[in-house]
């Protein structure tokens, strides 16, 4: 496994190793010993989450102020734009977002810690997005940042993916900019 830091170090790229021939594929998806190698981290996973969405379904921002969850992301079909967004005030990143490309075909996995705000939207005709969780899901301290604020200014890949308009759950669509939104001290 092959763990590339981001522009904001905290966040990662994962590439696992694929063992491909004509047949098809096999990779690990998880391996703990692996991962704290790749990435110097030693964290339990607790909770995994699979999720289908259809095109231009945007997720996000989402993170849990209570009970933060780091998360293991990845796409086993279909592709999606995945962004991270450091709402930690006391981080010198705070308000900063990376983002990438995850897909069936690139078999890339992003590490998101815990302090950061999660969103993806779906590029292809469907996404299956699997995801690792350290901490169980807490709805009552779940918050939400407005995907397009612009304090923020995520170039999320709309035309790209031939998007003219996200479709957002009611949560998102109230979803507040950063200024007004609780984060991390």
């Amino acid at each position: 496994m092959k763990a590339t830091r981001l522009a904001i170090p905290e966040v990662m790229l994962l590439e696992p190793k694929v063992f491909g021939d004509a047949r098809g594929f096999f990779l690990e998806s998880f391996n703990q010993r692996a991962f704290q190698q790749a990435t110097g981290l030693d964290v339990q996973f607790v909770q995994d989450n699979h999720s289908r969405s259809a095109r231009g379904v945007l997720r996000g921002l989402h993170y849990q102020l209570k009970q933060p969850q780091g998360k293991l992301v990845r796409v086993v079909r279909g592709a999606v734009f995945d962004v991270a967004v450091d709402v930690r005030r006391s981080s010198p990143h705070f308000g900063r977002w990376v983002g990438t490309e995850l897909s069936e075909q690139n078999q890339h996995q992003l590490w998101v810690p815990a302090g950061f705000a999660h969103g993806f939207v779906v590029l292809s005709d469907s996404a299956d997005f699997l995801y690792k969780t350290t901490e169980y899901y807490a709805p009552e301290h779940e918050r939400c940042i407005a995907w397009n604020d612009p304090a923020i200014g995520v170039e999320w890949p709309l035309a790209a993916g031939g998007i003219t308009a996200p479709s957002l759950s009611a949560k998102d669509a109230a979803a507040r900019g950063l200024r007004e939104a609780e984060v991390f001290s």
